[in-house]
């Protein structure tokens, strides 16, 4: 990376986007629907019942192909299940364009390059979404 900021938010959501071999552009989507309506913020009660849009949050995207890397056998991580960099970073730009169709201000970082991510995790709060399972 040259140094440059390319993406960045206030609050919202910084959200690690892992494309695997058998996602499509359906789950793109029933993932952007999960990430925008998610009730992770609080409320006046302290309670996680806010959606993002209720909270002026906006949504930070990044490629994260590593989220895939398989290290269930020896000592290196295997990434069999990641997507080719070609199609996942389709999909990526799918999920990117129905949040932002859902009325998500979305930021990005640089598909396939070697990015510095900061983030203040607040709570801290970590949730995994997987579209191959059922939400």
């Amino acid at each position: 990376m040259d140094g440059n900021v390319v993406g960045a938010i206030q609050q919202g959501l910084c959200v690690l986007v892992g494309v695997a071999r058998e996602d499509d552009e359906a789950r793109a989507r029933e993932l952007a629907d999960k990430v925008v309506g998610l009730r992770v913020f609080e409320d006046a009660e302290g309670k996680m019942n806010r959606a993002l849009a209720e909270v002026s949050g906006k949504i930070l995207a990044v490629s994260q192909f590593t989220l895939l890397g398989d290290c269930r056998k020896g000592r290196r991580p295997s990434f069999a299940h990641a997507m080719p960099p070609e199609p996942a970073e389709a999909l990526f730009e799918t999920f990117c364009a129905a949040c932002r169709a859902l009325g998500a201000s979305v930021e990005t970082g640089r598909f396939r390059t070697d990015m510095k991510v900061s983030l203040v995790n607040d709570g801290p709060v970590t949730l995994l979404l997987d579209t191959a399972r059922a939400f």
